[in-house]
Parts: C-alpha cells; structure tokens; sequence
C-alpha cells in the first residue's frame, strides 16, 4: 500500500508551487503554497486564495495543472488581467512554466514553481553596521546615474564660467546649479509619483538617466557642436537646428518618460503622435511669432564664437561685405532724405 502511495506522493511534490502577491516595489506581501489542484483565485470566501482587491470578480481566475504544466485560465470578470504587454480575457489560458508574473485586477501575483530557480541568499547585514559603514554599497545602476549628474552640473557650471568675468564670486555659480537641479529633480519626482500611481513602483533613478541623458546631449549638440560646425565651415543657417532639436528633443523626452508610466504598444503609438503634433504646433507658433525677423528659425547670430584655430575655412574679404552692402545704400539714403525733410518741416513748424 504504502509502495503504491509513494509514485502519486512524488507527483503531488512535484505540483507544490507558491502564489506571491506582491507590493508596489516588487515586494512579497503574502505567499500562498499551492498543494490542491484546481486552485481558484477572487474575492469569493469559496477561493482558495482569496485576495482583498475591490477590481476582482468573486471568482476572478482559475489556476490549474496540465499536461504541459501550471496553466491560468481566466474565468467571467469585469478586468480580465494582464500578462506583460498581453490582455487577458475571459476565457483565456496562459502557460506559466517555473516562473511567471501576471496582473489580475490590480493585483499583481507570482508563480514560483518546485523547479523556479532560487537567487541566492544574502548575507544579513544589521543597522548598525550599515551607519557604520561597512557593508555600504550603491545600489546597482544607481552608480551611472550619480556620475551623470556630476557631469551635468559641472557642465552647468562651465557654462557660466564662460559667461562671468574673471574673479566672479561663487555665488554667481549657485544659481546657474541650483536652480536647474531644483527644477529638474522637481520633474524627475513628479514623473516617479505618476508611475508609482500606475505601475506601483517609484523609478527615480530611472527617470532620472533619461533626462540627464537628454539634457547632457542637448547642451553638447546646442552648446559645443552645432556652434563649432557652424563657425569652422562659415554655416551660420546651420543653428537652424536649434529650434528644432529643443521642440522635437522635448517631445523626445515625454515620450521616454511615458514608456515607464504606462508601458503599452497603443498608448505609446497615440502618445509619440500627439507628442510630435505639439512639437510641430510649437514651431509653427514660434515662426509666426518671429515672421519680422530675418530668420524664422535659429538664433539671429552666434552669442559665441569658438577659438580661430577652429577655422577650417577660409575668411571673406572685406570688400565682399561692403559688396553685400552696396544694395542697401539707394534705400538708407532714401530713408535719410525723408528723415531730412520731416526735421526741416518740423524746424519750419517752430519757426
């Protein structure tokens, strides 16, 4: 008897598996061992896992045991759930192999199975020793984002550097720093919470090494590159790009953060169409806004100009500036005749 037991006792180990919840940061709140087969999951008390989510339906999902493994299969409810980028209905089965994380509701569950490989333990590290230092480490990735930062602020403060006059004081510095920081770790935050609102999790230093990463390209294509081009090849029209890279590099920037707020395909595709229609709107503002200028995009002129070695070619004479020239001279001496006359009849006035 007990010889015939032993094959169906280790079939029956073999099914064992563990259901997590998890929290917003990706954090076990709860783990329920699956030691029955079929296993239904809703808010119904008749469950097997019964979870408090208010977007689940009394009997919301069905886990069961096939030939091919654990197998979900969505029963009639309201949300459905989600696999990844996959929606799932009612009437929808998915494998979930060793491992496997799903969304029913708005919970968010994970399948573990016997076989799920295990990450190692971790060496158990008191408060203590934490303040004191000795088992300090950075987080992993957190390293690049810091020296990204280092490296924007100290562009920020070249950038002023070359705007001062020799023996500024340092405060002319702080302001220049400070205030870009503010406003970006402002954004990065506000970018964080609204993720955290929609995906549980709060990815500062994600969001974070996007905008450093846009903004370090912005201020070296704006700030070095595009000036350096323009004076070494005499093509003054190339800061047209100027606009252009501030209009398209801010839609460029929402559009990166949206891919974390809410990470699906056909948000995403409407998202970038909006996205580029306001870059577009906002150029075609800014040109109606300068239509008296002699430009319509870029800066005027170059505030800077770079050292001559950067010279590749070769300077115009000066009598091709006054042959430029020349055509205006029928016009301003028009425009000083009439000024002539208006002060003669204003004198005539007077008199």
């Amino acid at each position: 008897m007990d010889a015939e037991e032993q094959p169906g006792q280790a079939m029956t180990t073999h099914h064992i598996g563990v259901l997590e919840l998890l929290g917003r940061e990706g954090q076990v709140l709860r783990a329920q061992r699956v030691l029955q087969w079929p296993m239904r999951i809703g808010r119904s008390p008749a469950c097997e896992l019964v979870l408090d989510d208010a977007h689940l339906a009394a009997e919301h999902a069905q886990l069961d045991w096939t030939e091919a493994g654990p197998q979900l299969r969505m029963l009639p409810s309201l949300n459905g759930g989600w696999q990844g980028e996959r929606r799932l209905h009612a009437g929808d089965a998915i494998d979930l192999g060793p491992t496997s994380q799903f969304q029913l509701g708005a919970s968010q569950l994970r399948w573990r199975g016997l076989d799920a490989a295990l990450p190692p333990e971790q060496p158990l590290e008191t408060h203590l020793h934490r303040l004191q230092g000795q088992h300090l480490h950075l987080r992993p990735g957190l390293a690049p984002v810091l020296g990204l930062l280092l490296l924007w602020l100290a562009m920020l403060a070249g950038q002023q550097w070359t705007q001062l006059n020799p023996g500024s004081r340092w405060m002319d510095y702080s302001g220049a720093v400070l205030l870009p920081l503010a406003g970006l770790l402002s954004w990065v935050g506000f970018c964080a919470l609204v993720t955290q609102l929609f995906r549980r999790s709060f990815p500062f230093a994600a969001h974070l090494r996007i905008a450093l990463r846009l903004l370090i390209l912005r201020m070296l294509l704006l700030g070095l590159v595009l000036p350096a081009l323009a004076y070494a090849l005499s093509w003054p029209r190339l800061m047209v790009l100027d606009d252009l890279i501030d209009a398209f590099g801010l839609a460029l920037l929402l559009g990166w953060h949206a891919s974390l707020i809410w990470p699906r395909p056909r948000v995403l595709r409407r998202i970038a169409v909006a996205l580029v229609g306001l870059a577009c709107l906002g150029l075609g503002l800014d040109m109606a806004r300068r239509q008296e200028q002699q430009y319509w995009l870029g800066p005027a002129y170059l505030s800077a100009l770079p050292p001559p070695a950067l010279r590749l070619v070769e300077p115009k004479p000066v009598s091709d500036l006054l042959d430029a020239l020349r055509p205006l001279e029928a016009e301003l001496a028009r425009q000083a005749a009439k000024d002539n006359d208006q002060v003669g009849a204003s004198v005539e006035l007077e008199d």
